[in-house]
């Protein structure tokens, strides 16, 4: 029996014919409308290298959230943030934790680390081999980084970190990538390094495999919480009293004592870090600015530092350690996305790092004002007032 497959144009797959002829087969396969799914404003032509088997458009609402004061390096002002989400509350509590940030004078960013990993293992008879070729490496990390970078104008071979395990050494191989977020530049590049070892180490080795796992793409790990992947980016900000009090009705030591509690329960549970809910602002920017969203399992990972102020203040950061991020490349130029950054300035060259201030600031405001929300008791009114979208 010949398996029934999806209708494909040998010649132009990327066409609104093409997309049409896809639906009408869904349709008669699954007894179900795609009219929705139908409708959208760009040419399917622009699409290569973003997906296959172009059928129409998902559409989620989008929102924005803002202004955000931010003080950072690269971003710096007032901007509206876009949030595409179907939950009901999201974008008014990122709006309240910004109107709260930008009365107490703004949010500090800081970008501190920027590296993008691929990680191939070597396997050897025995661990002195593997020491062997360990220090071999060592001696020819000039010769490895012109042969990685010949692959690429713009990604940089930053070091190679060295992980041995039994017979075997697992390397990181650390580049800088620009304005993309460099996942695939990456794999490339290590692909041309390892054939340039391959040819040229003149030791046994059994096998390699271009990935390890150790840089653990798009799965959280404690190894890119300490030594970061993609942006290591810090936001952080001083509340007055006076100012949690009027508009948050709640205090520093009610805060503080909340996150401690919250901290403990965590620990309890095994969570893998310590922020409220830094993936809900993070995933909707992503998507509304054309992100992997898949990197989220990533990017969230958040370290959350509070304590009072001598003066009674409350002193707030978030830390993201692996935040991976684009103005260039990927999803960030088809349309709707590319608007959505252009909005905030962040589409094209030697924007990556503000895109990365504007989110760890977002972030920040999220953090606050759902603990303040827990404290003060308006969790649940606000999620019934907002968030039920049912008679």
């Amino acid at each position: 029996m010949k398996a029934i497959q999806i209708p494909r144009s040998p010649d132009n797959d990327y066409t609104q014919q093409a997309a049409a002829e896809r639906r009408q087969f869904i349709e008669q396969q699954s007894g179900a409308s795609l009219h929705h799914v139908g409708q959208y404003s760009f040419d399917p032509g622009s699409l290569p290298g973003n997906i296959e088997n172009f059928t129409g458009i998902v559409q989620m609402p989008l929102g924005f959230a803002g202004p955000v004061r931010v003080n950072g390096e690269h971003a710096q002002g007032d901007f509206f943030v876009p949030m595409a989400t179907t939950e009901g509350t999201l974008v008014a509590s990122y709006s309240r934790g910004m109107k709260l940030t930008r009365e107490a004078g703004g949010i500090t960013t800081t970008v501190v680390d920027d590296a993008m990993q691929r990680s191939p293992v070597y396997v050897f008879e025995n661990a002195r081999q593997a020491r062997d070729f360990a220090h071999w490496l060592l001696t020819r990390f000039s010769d490895i980084k012109a042969a990685a970078e010949t692959t690429t104008s713009v990604g940089k071979l930053r070091n190679i970190e060295q992980y041995p395990a039994s017979k075997m050494i697992y390397l990181r191989f650390n580049y800088t990538t620009g304005d993309a977020a460099g996942q695939n530049m990456c794999g490339k590049a290590t692909y041309a390094a390892c054939q340039w070892i391959n040819a040229h180490y003149k030791g046994p080795i059994s096998r390699y495999f271009l990935s390890g796992n150790m840089d653990t793409d798009k799965k959280h790990s404690q190894l890119n919480t300490l030594h970061s992947r993609g942006k290591r980016v810090i936001a952080e900000i001083t509340l007055p009293r006076t100012l949690l009090q009027e508009r948050m009705r709640t205090t520093p030591e009610a805060m503080y004592a909340a996150r401690m509690a919250s901290q403990l329960g965590g620990l309890m549970a095994g969570a893998v870090h310590n922020g409220v809910h830094p993936a809900n602002g993070i995933a909707s920017v992503f998507i509304a600015t054309g992100q992997d969203e898949a990197n989220v399992a990533e990017s969230h990972a958040s370290l959350v530092y509070a304590e009072i102020t001598p003066e009674g203040d409350y002193y707030y950061s978030v830390t993201l350690p692996s935040l991976i991020v684009a103005t260039y490349g990927g999803g960030t130029g088809l349309a709707t996305q590319r608007e959505c950054l252009e909005t905030m300035d962040c589409y094209g060259a030697g924007k990556a790092h503000k895109l990365a201030e504007i989110i760890a600031a977002t972030v920040l405001c999220g953090e606050i004002s759902l603990g303040a929300a827990v404290v003060s008791e308006e969790w649940v009114s606000s999620h019934d007032e907002l968030g039920r979208n049912r008679p």
